[in-house]
């Protein structure tokens, strides 16, 4: 059995640890506040620019815009792996990478091992993991939720952009983690060049009652462009790729966010279980020792009376 000195000294740690995570937690909840305010006031944009893009295909020639167009043949991928550029979040990143690995298997199995699939990371832990593991990495952007800022992912998506522009990649998708609650988040795999011909939805796009009524109402409207639908299309597209890879950065971090404060809490919920533990330990070891002791002197007293 451990000395009492022993398991004072790991209840000290313990509660010291235990500080650390109550004051991660309180952090994090700050944290998330902030970036679910930030998600929440971008989402209804996102999704009424998604829908507008879709409303004005019908109204011009499919040909009309390069970014619509998909490739005859698809012979290298760029895919945006958005992950968190701390740890200490549960499995919020390993989640997310096991989805893209998933991702890459199922789609694009092919192409693994090759130059043909390009990696952008956004976040340390996704650039650490792909770089390590050999693929084609475009840029470095670690570091990059230190200062989240939109002319920062806007040079995301035009470097994305340029690149589908110059025919270095066929096909762009995004993996990230889109915020569904504090305790939970959706693994989502998403298209974002060619622009997608359908609608594509997420589930909390799906659940969104006020996005499916904006997207019933603008079928039954019947605009009128000015100048004309092509001019409008030609300058809303690069604002809603901007907007979209805004939205799916916040979204990553409101639930890192989230993810963190419910690790953080769970955490400091195990050391007090841990600490009542030791505790116990600790008690019981007392007890025994002073127990040896009146042992030591009853027997030591019954010595000296028999002497």
């Amino acid at each position: 059995m451990a000395s009492l000195r022993d398991i004072r000294t790991r209840i000290g740690t313990v509660k010291n640890t235990q500080q650390i995570t109550r004051a991660m937690k309180m952090v994090a909840a700050a944290k998330l506040r902030r970036a679910q305010e930030q998600i929440f006031q971008a989402r209804p944009y996102a999704f009424k620019i998604r829908e507008m893009i879709g409303h004005l295909r019908e109204f011009v020639d499919p040909t009309s815009h390069p970014l619509f167009q998909p490739r005859e043949e698809v012979g290298t991928v760029l895919m945006i792996v958005v992950t968190s550029d701390r740890g200490l979040a549960g499995a919020f990143n390993t989640n997310i990478l096991k989805r893209a690995e998933a991702a890459i298997d199922e789609q694009f199995a092919d192409l693994r091992g090759t130059e043909r699939l390009k990696i952008l990371a956004v976040g340390r832990k996704a650039h650490d993991y792909f770089s390590k593991r050999g693929f084609t990495m475009v840029g470095d952007y670690r570091g990059f939720f230190n200062d989240l800022s939109f002319a920062r992912t806007d040079a995301i998506a035009d470097r994305a952009v340029e690149g589908w522009l110059d025919s270095e990649w066929d096909e762009v998708v995004v993996v990230y983690n889109e915020f569904k609650n504090t305790i939970s988040q959706n693994r989502i795999v998403e298209p974002f060049l060619p622009v997608p011909q359908g609608t594509f939805s997420t589930p909390v796009m799906e659940a969104d009652e006020g996005y499916h009524a904006d997207e019933d109402l603008g079928r039954d409207v019947d605009y009128i462009f000015e100048p004309d639908a092509e001019t409008i299309l030609k300058q809303l597209i690069p604002q809603y790729l901007s907007y979209q890879l805004w939205r799916v950065v916040l979204e990553s971090n409101a639930a890192e966010q989230g993810a963190r404060m419910v690790a953080m809490d769970s955490a400091t919920s195990n050391a007090g279980e841990l600490l009542d533990q030791l505790k116990l330990t600790y008690n019981r070891a007392r007890q025994a020792a002073i127990t040896t002791e009146i042992i030591e002197i009853s027997s030591g007293a019954e010595a000296l009376q028999a002497g």
